[in-house]
């Protein structure tokens, strides 16, 4: 597929994108004049048989909503080799996941896209379809002719028949958007996990935040204060542990973010329009959002010391306790507001699960790497909302120059240091995004920052 040009009558005119089974393209059908988005099976996965019925299987459950706000899936076929494919419309609009990097959302907004989200879910459910995998880089925007922006629910590929979900069913779902019960292979789920994956968009589109494990939700006005106490319990219900205490449908879900969006619930945009809520960014790169990120359990003996990611090109010492827990494959820069990517980067610190929730008591590091946009931008526009900004200050080493931004009184009492940097010097590359998490005990920022050492293909 390195030079493909056609896929049956579709004329390909660029990627849009490569997941786990199968690579998406743009297309352009020369018959009826129309952009299409065309999915192709992986050629790793070709000979599998069990592998090629789960693709087939998601063309036929898409095709079975029959919705509107549903990707639609107008043709189905084989390429030469006999790897299957299908033809789908193209949301020329991105994805709720590119909205969330590009600028703040008002309550209103976030709402109404939620609401939207919540009645495609519904016409799965009522179609038999439970989804699985609700979260906001599978919720698709698309022009409408009139010029309004439709919603629709894509991708899949873990989908379900709620006959077959009320049964024994695998491990699915992604982490920060997932129930309780999908966690664990053999519990039968039903259409409610999907309102708490629904909740779980809400949220972060509320809040900027993806949110932590079932049962330890950071209450979103603990993150944006001013929000509409009714808003702030529809998203909670929506991300009950226990099924049974959720809104009991998608629909309800939907009607009641519909209700306050009509009588005007809001709390405005995040502080700062425009600028990057950090426990955001990090959030998104933990919970593996487009990149899939290995979790190492450390034995006690090297909980300090000195780490490195997967590749070998990020190495730095962090203080003793902090290195029980290390992801580290690396991250896409995407989360931060900079260009789409897999760069390298890694995650440390005694407690990964509880990194999304600002009040927990947590220490650790996160590096990652960017060899295109501005760092030191993007980190100058960070907020952490229910902090206090103590200020900023320049950073000089022996290998890096930089600026450090420090907030206090997290909720919690936590403490969090932001730092973009740069080589010493006149080198520009590699730039170099860090973020610091501590409860109490000394400041060992300059010292986590002198230990940095990173290795970039221009530099040997």
């Amino acid at each position: 597929m390195h030079s493909v040009e056609r896929i049956g009558r579709y004329r390909i005119e660029r990627r849009l994108g490569t997941g786990a089974f199968g690579t998406v393209w743009l297309a352009h059908d020369d018959e009826l004049q129309a952009p299409v988005a065309v999915k192709v099976l992986a050629e790793n996965w070709a000979h599998r048989l069990d592998v090629r019925e789960r693709f087939l299987s998601e063309a036929r459950l898409l095709r079975k909503a029959g919705s509107p706000r549903v990707v639609q899936v107008h043709d189905i076929g084989e390429l030469p080799d006999g790897r299957p494919y299908f033809v789908m419309e193209y949301a020329d609009g991105g994805t709720l996941a590119d909205l969330l990097v590009s600028d703040p959302l008002t309550v209103l907004e976030a709402l109404r896209l939620t609401a939207l989200a919540a009645r495609g879910a519904q016409a799965l459910h009522e179609a038999g379809v439970v989804h699985r995998d609700v979260k906001p880089s599978n919720v698709l925007l698309r022009t409408a002719p009139d010029g309004t922006r439709r919603v629709l629910l894509a991708d899949l590929g873990l989908a379900k028949s709620l006959a077959e979900a009320s049964g024994l069913t695998l491990a699915a779902g992604s982490a920060g958007y997932r129930p309780p019960e999908q966690a664990e292979p053999g519990a039968g789920i039903d259409a409610r996990a999907d309102v708490y994956s629904l909740g779980a968009v809400g949220y972060q589109l509320v809040t900027g935040t993806v949110p932590a494990a079932p049962g330890r939700v950071v209450p979103p006005r603990r993150l944006r204060p001013d929000l509409d106490p009714g808003v702030a319990r529809a998203l909670m219900r929506a991300l009950e542990p226990e099924r049974e205490r959720r809104w009991p449908s998608a629909e309800a879900f939907a009607e009641e973010l519909e209700r306050l969006a009509a009588a005007g619930a809001s709390g405005g945009r995040p502080r700062g329009r425009g600028r990057v809520v950090a426990a955001a960014a990090v959030a998104a790169v933990l919970a593996a959002a487009g990149v899939a990120l290995a979790l190492t359990l450390r034995p006690s003996s090297a909980s300090g010391g000195r780490v490195a990611d997967a590749t070998g090109r990020v190495v730095l010492w962090v203080p003793d306790g902090w290195g029980r827990q290390l992801r580290d494959s690396g991250w896409d820069p995407r989360a931060l507001g900079l260009p789409a990517g897999h760069e390298p980067g890694l995650a440390v610190a005694d407690d990964l699960a509880r990194w999304q929730d600002p009040g927990a008591d947590v220490r650790g590091v996160f590096v990652g790497l960017s060899e295109h946009g501005d760092v030191t931008a993007r980190v100058n526009a960070v907020d952490h909302p229910g902090c206090h900004y103590d200020g900023s200050r320049a950073y000089t080493s022996p290998s890096w120059d930089g600026r450090i931004r420090t907030w206090s009184g997290c909720p919690g009492g936590g403490r969090l240091t932001e730092a973009a940097l740069v080589p010493a010097g006149s080198a520009r590359q590699p730039q170099v995004y860090v973020q610091i998490r501590r409860h109490g005990g000394d400041d060992a920022t300059d010292r986590i920052l002198r230990s940095l050492r990173v290795t970039w293909p221009p530099y040997g």
